[in-house]
């Protein structure tokens, strides 16, 4: 069962942030390494989806977040930074969906 958390976004990636000093992770981290952590996790998530298993796809997907703060942060920028990036781009973007994914013009 998925547990609901009442942490900000910005609370959460702090936290994450925290635990990777714990844990040696930062400021150590290898950006190749922890592109290889996330690799594994998608592959998780890969298998989540074709179990359809809800609970595995919730924790895949927040396994693939931390790894991605990691990355983030061993660049030094912010998730929010990346995703506003990102954000910035997709909102002008155009396209159609085909056979249930979304083809950019």
């Amino acid at each position: 069962m998925t547990t609901v958390v009442n942490y900000t976004l910005d609370e959460l990636e702090n936290k994450v942030i925290f635990w990777g000093h714990e844990k040696g992770i930062l400021p150590n981290g290898q950006a190749s390494k922890q592109f290889s952590k996330t690799l594994e996790e998608v592959s998780e998530l890969c298998s989540a989806i074709e179990d359809t298993d809800h609970d595995e796809v919730v924790d895949a997907i927040g396994d693939i977040v931390v790894t991605l703060i990691m990355q983030a942060h061993i660049w030094g920028v912010d998730l929010k930074t990346c995703l506003g990036s990102a954000y910035e781009v997709i909102a002008k973007r155009t396209g159609k969906m085909v056979n249930g994914v979304f083809v950019k013009d």
